[in-house]
């Protein structure tokens, strides 16, 4: 329930009159994710259903970050020093992520993966043991990063650094957004709702009323409903949380979580959630989930950074628990905790 909850509450009421969405949900990318479309037959309604979940499992499976797949064959290569060649699919994805990494100065860097697994995130279940201190300088101080890769052509992919390893747990659900969307569109259905875990990207409306979502309080057990505030969804629109109560453990009363600052190796402090809103275009849904992070791990920094990264629609909870959004987050907010205190931040 923490994964399904993560983020976002898809606040899907069901309308009096017209018919109710068709729906479908399954548990990929490491949490539950459930697409809705609206206006169409039930027939029509659960091929496009299908297709779109089959895409999600093949991402999943073919990119996934500990269990044998083509991701972790490239690691394996970068760490015995070999080039390999990999898919056309996998070498664009790589050279995308390095740019939007390099646009995030590096706060966001799917080649620390290493690291990642160090600090055992890399499972389905985290145990409250804190990695060991000697390897995790060492590992560190390789400062591992997407950049040392080198794609060729032809698909071949090369690493000047064989401490990198590609983790793609920050960036593919993003991915699958926008190849959800594009399905639904190729199929006619203008009209739907995609949530994998709390990230969401809208199509449409539902029946004529736009879709509305909820941002998560990240300290749900102490507010209430557990909801900061609702807003519209307009068509094409996406928005993404990343939150420290996703994946985290907690030691000695510290809580760790998988957000990771490349810099020092160590989880981010100072956040506890951080949600981007991004208007239409063709990587909506890829910047919702990619832009999260390194807003998330700059810290105080954050609004210099989203300035930099054009996402004029931010909202942060501090690591006390203070909000703060930018004035265009706020125009399309609708507060629902009566004993919050929210600065709009210029």
């Amino acid at each position: 329930m923490r994964l399904w909850f993560a983020g976002l509450l898809a606040l899907l009421l069901v309308a009096c009159g017209p018919r109710a969405p068709i729906g479908q949900e399954a548990y990929v990318f490491g949490t539950r994710v459930e697409v809705l479309v609206s206006g169409v037959g039930e027939a029509e309604a659960h091929a496009a259903l299908g297709e779109v979940l089959r895409e999600f499992d093949r991402l999943h499976r073919a990119y996934h970050a500990w269990q044998p797949s083509e991701l972790t064959a490239l690691n394996d290569a970068i760490a015995a020093g070999r080039p390999h060649r990999v898919s056309l699919e996998l070498a664009e994805l790589i050279r995308t992520a390095q740019a939007l990494a390099a646009q995030g100065d590096y706060l966001f860097d799917p080649g620390i993966g290493r690291i990642i697994a160090l600090w055992g995130f890399q499972s389905d279940e985290f145990k409250p043991v804190l990695p060991d201190a000697t390897a995790l300088q060492q590992l560190t101080a390789a400062k591992p990063s997407i950049a040392d890769l080198a794609v060729a052509d032809d698909g071949t992919v090369t690493s000047k650094n064989p401490a990198v390893a590609l983790d793609f747990g920050g960036y593919l659900k993003g991915v699958a957004l926008d190849r959800a969307a594009a399905i639904l569109k190729r199929r006619g259905i203008h009209d739907a709702l995609i949530n994998i875990g709390g990230n969401v990207l809208a199509l449409g409306s539902k029946n004529g009323v736009p879709w509305r979502v909820g941002i998560r309080h990240p300290r749900v057990e102490l507010a209430g409903e557990g909801v900061i505030a609702t807003l519209e969804l307009h068509d094409g629109e996406a928005i993404g949380t990343s939150g420290d109560y996703q994946r985290f453990f907690e030691l000695d009363g510290k809580r760790y979580c998988h957000l990771i600052d490349p810099r020092t190796g160590v989880p981010a402090q100072g956040t506890q959630s951080l949600t981007v809103l991004i208007p239409p275009g063709p990587q909506a849904g890829m910047r919702s989930d990619v832009l999260t992070k390194p807003l998330f791990i700059a810290n105080d920094r954050w609004r210099e950074l989203a300035r930099r990264l054009d996402a004029a629609q931010v909202l942060r909870v501090d690591g006390e628990g203070r909000v703060y959004v930018t004035p265009m987050m706020q125009n399309r907010l609708q507060f629902t905790m009566d004993n919050l205190t929210i600065g709009v931040v210029q």
